[in-house]
């Protein structure tokens, strides 16, 4: 396994999630009123949720675990191998949910619920990337 390629992927992952904690407003209220920071939140946020799937991948074909069939499985994947608990690969599996809705239905998304996710969720990524890091040290 080439562990720059993880590690890029990991930076990647991090500049994602500080662009959006640097971005995100006080509301969902401002948030809705403002095009130019759902473009960045939505497009940060799928970006992060791609480049965690893209880590998936690269280690599930890494090991001999069988193959996902959807973005989604692949967090389950990885969470039966033991990289990663259960509920966090449930957690992303639901990230996937709203990158398929936010690069395939733009105009769908409903921008409360993505505050949300903002706001309470972007530990999710880091859980992740925590985990991937404690795997590919081993």
């Amino acid at each position: 396994m080439d562990y720059d390629v993880i590690l890029s992927k990991l930076e990647s992952l991090g500049r994602c999630i500080s662009r959006i904690e640097e971005k995100r407003p006080d509301s969902s209220s401002l948030l809705l009123q403002d095009y130019d920071l759902q473009d960045i939140i939505s497009l940060n946020l799928e970006r992060a949720v791609q480049t965690s799937v893209d880590i998936a991948s690269y280690l599930i074909a890494d090991m001999n675990s069988k193959a996902p069939t959807t973005m989604g499985e692949s967090f389950m994947v990885m969470a039966e191998s033991g990289i990663i608990s259960l509920e966090l690969g449930n957690k992303l599996s639901k990230a996937v949910g709203f990158r398929n809705i936010s690069v395939h239905a733009y105009r769908k998304i409903d921008w409360d619920i993505l505050y949300t996710i903002i706001k309470k969720n972007l530990n999710d990524f880091r859980d992740f990337a925590e985990a991937v890091m404690t795997y590919i040290e081993k």
